[in-house]
């Protein structure tokens, strides 16, 4: 699409995975998991960590008011890294 004067006009995109957010995710996955490995966490526990940040992440957006979708791509992270945390305790 252009402008009457035939410049581009600027077109929305998607953001981009923030680089900082992916990799404090991965940090504190790798953390997380690794005390469990070496028994300083038992899977419960971990998994009860994960289960609160959610619960937060909740009220927050409810405080907030949000109404995009940041809250629901957050609980998807959240809750992958649960799923993984319970196939770990099966282990």
């Amino acid at each position: 699409m252009t402008s009457a004067n035939r410049e581009p006009l600027p077109v929305a995109t998607p953001d981009a995975p923030d680089a900082h957010g992916q990799a404090a995710m991965l940090l504190v996955e790798s953390l997380i998991h690794s005390l469990v490995t070496r028994s300083v966490l038992t899977a419960g526990d971990a998994i009860e960590i994960v289960t609160v940040a959610m619960d937060a992440k909740v009220e927050i957006a409810a405080d907030a008011g949000a109404i995009d979708d940041s809250r629901d791509r957050a609980l998807a992270l959240l809750s992958s890294v649960r799923a993984r945390l319970s196939m770990q305790a099966a282990d």
